[in-house]
């Protein structure tokens, strides 16, 4: 009889002993909007790195050429810490880009010259306002610290490729959207809000993406 006291006595140690850790493996699963966040910005890096090694191959002007190589290259780095992150977190995440970026990659394949330059640098300004937009939201809303400081170290990148972007943009010609990526007047003097959002490949065009509030998004490929 005693022996059964000891045992359930045992038992009841043991069980105690698991909640807590099953209770610390729950709260270390990212939150949805972490794990959105990666998959939206790893699909990003995909389509940054096929566009860029497109700028490369197929631009016109040197300029885009090289903020092309930039853009593989910093897009490269930043997606090796997403992958790493997403593992370590158990996040699966996409093979390719989304549809929308899809869509704009296959029209940047058909175009050449100075029609490729134009079409690609308002793909990648409208492109770069909503990623600049998702990690600003999950530097807000983020939960899980290593993702959060991912996006804390991508913004200051994706803002300067915006910066870049927009000094390209008024030398082609090449309309900049109203306001820039962080809320405030674009590089380009204006100081109107966007009503009409931007149009572009969405981050997050596969519904995983929360744009920051007031915004809109407008997955139609841009126009050249």
């Amino acid at each position: 009889m005693w022996g059964i006291k000891r045992l359930g006595l045992l038992a009841a140690l043991v069980v105690v002993g698991l909640a807590p850790a099953a209770a610390a493996q729950a709260a270390a699963q990212p939150s949805t909007q972490d794990t959105q966040y990666l998959q939206a910005v790893h699909q990003v890096n995909l389509f940054e790195i096929t566009a860029g090694n497109l700028a490369q191959q197929k631009g016109q002007n040197q300029q885009v050429k090289d903020l092309g190589k930039m853009f593989v290259t910093d897009h490269t780095q930043l997606d090796q810490t997403v992958q790493s992150t997403a593992q370590q977190l158990n996040v699966q995440l996409p093979a390719d880009p989304t549809a929308d970026q899809q869509k704009v990659l296959d029209k940047l394949n058909g175009l050449n010259g100075a029609q490729f330059d134009k079409a690609w640098v308002t793909a990648q300004l409208a492109g770069h306002v909503q990623a600049i937009q998702a990690t600003q939201t999950e530097i807000s809303q983020g939960s899980e610290q290593s993702v959060v400081q991912l996006a804390q170290d991508a913004l200051p990148v994706l803002q300067a490729h915006y910066d870049a972007l927009v000094a390209l943009a008024q030398t082609l010609g090449v309309p900049v959207p109203q306001t820039s990526a962080s809320g405030t007047p674009s590089p380009g003097g204006t100081t109107s809000p966007g009503t009409g959002g931007t149009e572009s490949p969405a981050p997050g065009g596969n519904g995983t993406e929360e744009p920051a509030p007031g915004t809109t998004e407008t997955p139609a490929p841009a126009q050249s």
